[in-house]
């Protein structure tokens, strides 16, 4: 395996870099027109032809939209509720606009039409509205090669992303060598154009081989790595005794695309169900299926899948060899049903190998994994904490605002809590008068809401999922360090710590709390932090505040309003029977507890008492049912042109 990834770049690469591709592609940024191609002039030119016919309803993945086009597209594609601001707190995507597994047969059959040229990059059409700064992202695509294996992603990709797509054509023989140089070639000199930003490598089952090759070559360049069931596990798959069989018996391969074809369509009794669930009465029938192997023959003919899967296993050796070599901070999506390889034993290996790496696992997906319906690309990037623009991550002008379907899907997850709890909220008016809503509550920030921490903290989701319900505000918590860090330093990933990135948690710092303030948002902080939400015994609703009020003065320097609260009904509803006390008794506890506390955060080291006494533990409540959170907000504090009064 050494001697393999030793020797595999001394092998031709010519058909990679072919004269007319290379030039094109480095004249791209002098020519907006050209939307980052590698291509031949030839094809150029046929490309052109189809894209003035704007009767041809083809779909187009080549030339830019116009500014016009794409203002209207973007105006339909969003519906968002925005504040007096200007602050944009909950975006949709245009429901009618959303793609199915049809959607990628058709572009891929038109994709694979008359298709000549060499390998290449293009952006879709639907990627093009995306901020300046928004950070380059390279999808290396799987066994198919088209390249529109995120078509049900592009949309939302294209808001916070510029998109590149590798089209590699079925006729195409290039080398893993070559194409590696191809990616290579690509981020390097996107590197160089725009140094201090990352680039993101979206790799699916094949392509993650190509991400994790490049990035253990260029160790020096800042990727983000996102492999979706990676084929490091090529060796151990099904598709491994493929070869020899389609060698000797070509009459295998219409097993073997029938098999590929059924990873991509899914489950089929899961299928059926959220047809059911969804109201969707006209499932998949057997003609789409047999267009679907139509199409899928067209793409991997028998001599391009056999190229193919002789890729995946130089792929994957190479990829292997050289995982000690990836820096890159990297995320694995590993799908429970995948019927191709064993990407959930994968995924896990990986975890173990690469040393700045997170899972997230999907139980009952398949090996397409980003083709299948509900998986959301841009929500998982952003449940990770894995989105930036910068060299670091910025919790406050890198934050993308939730879609409706997110926060629908947030209200799902706290759904039992709200309806044990029925979260009653109380604010007070200009005149001291008080209301059973939060219409006491400006609508303009900034604003700080300081108050007390319930036992772990299970206050915080209910009131900002009533902030937004009622005042369509969204409230920024602020949160310890650990629950924002991976690994080393943090917490375990578990669904909780992406639901806090997802809805705007923000760590602990003064920092962070300059940037919240200074941008007008609305902020929910707990001065007693840890201390407050992992009491112990008999000390319900004791504040652990500091002697000074750190907050007070950054707020008076934004103007901030500070409206107090508290929240009464979370510790009388639960009772603690093994607080931190009882459980550095026990021998067992108390060494988790010790290993813990020394690989976490720590936060007020420069300050004694109480409140800096913050031992990282979990306290064992058994609950009492039924009870009742409420919730006061007291009269907002106006702070604007106070900051002389301060001492």
């Amino acid at each position: 395996m050494t001697t393999l990834g030793a020797s595999i770049f001394s092998t031709d690469i010519s058909t990679a870099l072919h004269p007319e591709m290379t030039s094109l592609f480095w004249n791209q940024r002098r020519n907006p027109i050209l939307k980052r191609l590698a291509v031949s002039t030839e094809q150029l030119a046929s490309t052109a032809t189809t894209v003035t016919s704007k009767t041809t309803p083809k779909r187009n993945f080549v030339e830019k939209e116009s500014s016009e086009a794409a203002a209207s597209s973007t105006a339909t594609a969003v519906k968002s509720k925005t504040t007096s601001t200007g602050t944009t707190y909950l975006s949709e995507e245009s429901e009618g606009n959303r793609k199915s597994l049809k959607d990628y047969f058709d572009e891929a059959k038109d994709m694979i039409k008359a298709d000549g040229a060499p390998p290449r990059w293009f952006s879709p059409l639907e990627c093009g509205s995306h901020s300046p700064d928004a950070p380059l992202l390279l999808f290396l695509p799987g066994i198919d090669g088209v390249g529109v294996g995120l078509t049900r992603q592009h949309q939302r990709l294209g808001k916070i992303f510029d998109v590149w797509s590798l089209h590699i054509p079925v006729k195409d023989r290039t080398s893993f060598a070559g194409l590696v140089q191809l990616i290579e070639r690509t981020i390097r000199s996107e590197h160089n154009h725009s140094p201090n930003k990352p680039i993101y490598l979206v790799g699916e089952s094949l392509g993650a081989c190509f991400a994790l090759a490049v990035a253990a070559r260029n160790p020096h360049i800042d990727l983000v790595l996102v492999l979706s069931n990676p084929a490091t596990s090529f060796s151990m798959s099904v598709l491994q005794s493929t070869i020899s069989l389609l060698e000797f018996i070509p009459g295998q391969m219409t097993l073997t695309l029938c098999h590929i074809l059924s990873s991509m369509t899914g489950d089929p009794l899961k299928m059926a169900i959220d047809n059911v669930v969804k109201g969707i009465s006209v499932p998949p029938t057997i003609q789409d299926l047999s267009t679907y192997l139509s199409v899928l023959a067209d793409i991997l003919p028998n001599e391009t899948l056999l190229w193919k899967l002789e890729l995946l296993k130089s792929a994957s050796a190479y990829a292997n060899a050289r995982l000690h070599s990836v820096k890159a901070q990297t995320l694995i999506l590993y799908s429970g049903k995948d019927q191709m390889m064993p990407s959930e034993e994968e995924g896990q290996r990986l975890s173990r190998e690469l040393p700045n790496c997170q899972t997230r696992r999907f139980d009952d997906n398949g090996h397409f994994l980003l083709l299948e319906e509900g998986v959301d690309l841009v929500t998982i990037i952003k449940g990770a904490g894995y989105y930036r623009r910068g060299k670091c991550i910025n919790y406050v002008s890198d934050f993308i605002p939730l879609t409706t379907t997110e926060f629908n899907k947030f209200c799902e997850e706290i759904r039992l809590r709200s309806d044990l709890t029925s979260p009653v909220m109380l604010s007070t008016l200009e005149d001291g008068k008080i209301v059973a809503d939060l219409s006491g509550i400006p609508s303009e920030g900034p604003v700080l809401y300081v108050g007390y921490h319930n036992l772990l903290g299970l206050e915080a989701f209910p009131m900002v999922q009533q902030f937004m319900i009622q005042r369509n505000v969204l409230v920024r918590c602020v949160a310890h360090p650990m629950f924002f860090e991976s690994k080393d330093g943090g917490l375990p990933d578990f669904e909780g710590n992406d639901t806090l990135r997802i809805i705007g948690g923000v760590p602990a710092s003064a920092v962070n709390l300059y940037k919240l303030l200074s941008s007008k948002s609305h902020v929910m902080l707990h001065p007693g932090g840890m201390r407050e939400a992992l009491h112990r015994k008999g000390e319900e609703y004791k504040l652990f505040w500091p002697e000074s009020s750190e907050f007070v003065r950054m707020s008076s320097t934004f103007g901030a309003k500070i409206i107090p609260f508290g929240a009464v009904g979370e510790d009388d509803i639960a009772q603690i029977v093994l607080d931190y006390n009882d459980q550095m008794k026990i021998p067992f506890l108390k060494s988790q507890i010790e290993e813990m506390n020394k690989r976490v955060v720590k936060l007020r080291t420069d300050i004694t008492g109480e409140v800096a006494n913050q031992p990282v533990h979990l306290p064992l409540p058994i609950p009492k049912i039924p009870g009742r959170f409420y919730y006061y907000f007291g009269k907002p504090i106006e702070t604007k042109g106070k900051i002389t009064e301060l001492p």
